[in-house]
């Protein structure tokens, strides 16, 4: 299963983003082959949708799971409408954040915010 993760850098031991749409990259972890890749978030600069650019980008990608500290209702409804499940990071690294989805420790992400849309 590919699960994606907002990052502030191309490397496992970056922390993750707060921002879902605004992160500068996405590192993208498939669980059964672990391979990964790193893909950059072409909409973190965007003036405004942000938001839904970066889901777009995350369902091309077949990503099944989303590890997220946040995300705005545009995004969240993109994510969730394509069957994807967004659960809430916990501090620490991608790779951290990882190691407690795979060990069952995360929580799904409950609490959507109304976005920011251009603030």
């Amino acid at each position: 299963m590919k699960v994606a993760v907002p990052v502030t850098e191309k490397s496992y031991e970056s922390n993750v983003y707060a921002s879902f749409g605004r992160a500068p990259y996405f590192l993208i972890y498939d669980t059964e082959t672990k391979d990964s890749k790193f893909i950059e978030n072409s909409a973190a600069t965007s003036m405004g949708g942000a938001g839904i650019k970066a889901a777009q980008t995350i369902i091309d990608n077949k990503v099944k799971v989303v590890l997220a500290p946040r995300c705005g209702q545009n995004a969240a409804h993109v994510i969730q409408s394509a069957d994807i499940l967004i659960y809430k990071t916990v501090a620490g690294s991608a790779k951290d954040n990882i190691d407690a989805f795979v060990a069952g420790k995360l929580s799904l992400l409950d609490e959507i915010h109304a976005g920011f849309h251009g603030r």
